[in-house]
């Protein structure tokens, strides 16, 4: 069986749509790379798959199903962010768009828009995180636990919601959404004070 000039083009706008994803965009950014191999493992596999289902007579319908499949498994292995799996989502659909497509103008266009959406809105909110924090005292005044976990994260708080307050070891098992503020550098002078 020949391969078509359409499907190697396809491959191409695939690869270098997950190229630019996860080494332009998202590793940079989280440094994870456990997830880099999961993301181009997922997106080839989804690829291989659509690309042979779209030249059989079942091919779109099932592509589609397998697509819903994929996107409902819960990912158990590690704790990922909802973040993390927007970029699961993109390399599903990225996968899945290159792999039954036939126009390769068409994919080339919905992927790179997937590939720019997923940027801007990581780069947007890039300051803004979510951490779970145990702080070193049973706090029972919200005021007073925000004006802890600000100092001890160095940014400003959002929201909190206490998931644990123990009396017994003193602690507060807090999860808090946080901005991170630019750090500022000063350059001074050597041996100025």
């Amino acid at each position: 069986m020949a391969v078509s000039s359409t499907l190697l083009t396809m491959v191409g706008i695939d690869l270098a749509a997950m190229a630019l994803l996860v080494f332009g965009v998202y590793f940079p950014r989280h440094q994870r790379s456990d997830l880099v191999v999961a993301f181009l493992g997922v997106n080839v596999g989804v690829l291989g798959v659509a690309s042979v289902l779209a030249t059989s007579e079942i091919g779109v319908g099932l592509g589609m199903g397998l697509f819903g499949v994929l996107s409902i498994i819960r990912l158990r292995s590690s704790e990922i962010s909802q973040r993390e799996v927007a970029y699961y989502f993109a390399a599903l659909a990225i996968g899945l768009i290159c792999g039954i497509s036939g126009s390769p103008l068409t994919a080339g266009a919905v992927v790179a828009l997937i590939v720019a959406v997923l940027a801007a809105a990581d780069g947007m909110y890039s300051r803004h995180t979510q951490e779970t924090l145990l702080v070193d005292h049973a706090y029972t005044d919200r005021l007073s636990l925000e004006d802890r976990v600000a100092e001890l994260t160095g940014a400003e708080v959002l929201g909190l919601d206490v998931l644990r307050l123990d009396f017994v070891n003193d602690t507060t098992l807090v999860n808090a959404r946080l901005r991170r503020h630019e750090l500022v550098v000063r350059n001074t002078p050597v041996g100025v004070s």
